[in-house]
């Protein structure tokens, strides 16, 4: 634990304060933890220029791997930000099939200082702990034009944002509504067998990104057409240089406080948004009363109690929340919470690993749904469907699920989108669903 200097700073936005960050340090090594302003969503956290990172590679028995787990385990004090794969699940259940993938299973870095923007007092706060680095933060906020200045400079970078396009016709896609019906009615088949409950059957496209954009110009998009209170963007440097993660994630996966209060907030049940208000309002009616969608959200819930229950004290797991509505600017959710207290002697990582990889994006029971899912998806995941991992000064984690997210590795774009089968799915609503999730990912680029 770490108590770091604060000073209150004069407000700046978080866009203009990102795109000079990158200016001045270079975009390799940014972190931006983006928020919508909702109670969930009230705090950005952006830093740049990292002092230490650590990175992970490759499954078990591979040459050259390492275990992230452990490397999570041996982080020194400070303030933390980087994402972990799906594929991290190797690390847990390595008898399990799992796909290796290009990007890295984990890249985490130690940023001081840190610039923290509370959205709800329109306050920003700068944050540290290397006297050094802290005042040379300061003098260069101080040399920023004022906020009062700012207009001609942020409609430059909103139109530099805005300056390219990707059809939607330029994404290629691994697995087309066909087969993805037909990989749907087998999970079906295997679930009226009593071989799994649930699985949430994932797809992805790719694209090329256009010469001279960068990871920041994608999350400028994105956050205008979807905001969330998970959203961010983490660019990789050194080992990983080349590599970054974009996301509008609603969906939290684990918050452990260092009192030993842990909440997961998993999310089952989706319809899109309409613009006509009673349409959107009709929508929102027909997810909360629909019985599939409800039944699978339950699924979950008793999936992460039991996860949680393997290292929190007994007694202590509740459910303050079952299925309520939460609504996002494209799609409603339905959003369950499960509470727990930490076992004495256990800790952040004992959870990661307890509850890795998340049940709202793998299924039911785990381990058989994961390996059904190896069988069928053609691609490894990546970091999709894993997690932004967040620690701050205190050792609290804070961490979501990369959904609604793309993946940038050199030139590539990758987009993912899952969803939750059970036996009364319908085949061709579960492939429309698929859409609802990946078109506001793509609407946004072009």
């Amino acid at each position: 634990m770490i108590t770091p200097i604060k000073r209150l700073c004069d407000w700046q936005e978080p866009c203009f304060i990102a795109e000079k960050l990158a200016e001045t340090w270079g975009e390799a090594g940014l972190i931006w933890l983006d928020g919508d302003g909702s109670s969930l969503g009230r705090w950005i956290t952006i830093a740049v220029d990292p002092l230490n990172q650590i990175c992970c590679r490759g499954l078990p028995n591979e040459l050259g791997s390492s275990n992230p787990f452990e490397a999570l385990r041996n982080l020194e004090p400070g303030h933390w930000t980087g994402w972990l794969n799906f594929e991290a699940g190797a690390w847990v259940e390595p008898q399990n099939p799992w796909k290796s993938d290009s990007m890295a299973t984990l890249w985490i870095a130690r940023h001081d200082p840190i610039l923290r923007f509370d959205l709800k007092e329109k306050k920003l706060w700068l944050e540290g702990s290397n006297k050094k680095r802290f005042q040379q933060t300061i003098d260069w906020l101080n040399g920023l034009p004022k906020y009062s200045e700012q207009n001609n400079i942020k409609n430059t970078l909103f139109r530099q944002a805005s300056s390219f396009h990707i059809p939607i016709e330029s994404w290629q896609f691994c697995t087309n509504k066909e087969e993805y019906i037909k990989q749907v009615n087998l999970i079906k088949d295997w679930i009226s067998c009593g071989d799994i409950f649930q699985a949430n059957l994932s797809t992805c496209c790719t694209t090329t990104l256009p010469k001279g954009k960068r990871a920041i110009d994608i999350f400028h998009r994105l956050r205008q057409y979807c905001p969330a209170p998970f959203a961010g963007v983490i660019i990789a440097s050194g080992e990983a240089s080349g590599e970054a993660v974009i996301t509008s994630s609603p969906e939290r996966f684990i918050k452990v406080l260092s009192t030993g209060e842990v909440e997961t907030r998993p999310i089952k049940g989706t319809r899109p948004r309409h613009h006509d208000p009673k349409q959107d309002a009709d929508l929102a009616i027909d997810l909360v009363c629909s019985e599939k969608d409800r039944a699978e959200n339950i699924m979950i819930v008793d999936l992460l109690r039991n996860d949680l229950g393997r290292v929190c004290n007994p007694g202590s797991i509740n459910v303050p929340q079952l299925i309520g509505l939460e609504s996002y600017s494209q799609v409603h959710h339905l959003t369950s919470v499960i509470n727990g207290c930490l076992q004495p002697n256990k800790t952040w990582v004992d959870v990661l690993e307890a509850c890795w990889p998340g049940g709202s994006i793998s299924g039911a029971p785990k381990l058989r749904a994961c390996q059904r899912l190896q069988e069928l998806e053609t691609t490894s995941r990546g970091p999709y469907c894993g997690s932004f991992l967040h620690l701050n000064w205190q050792g609290d984690l804070d961490s979501n699920i990369l959904i609604r997210s793309l993946m940038l590795k050199e030139s590539t774009l990758r987009a993912n989108a899952g969803c939750g089968i059970v036996a009364d799915s319908d085949a061709d609503n579960e492939a429309e669903e698929l859409s609802w999730k990946l078109l506001p990912l793509l609407k946004a680029m072009v």
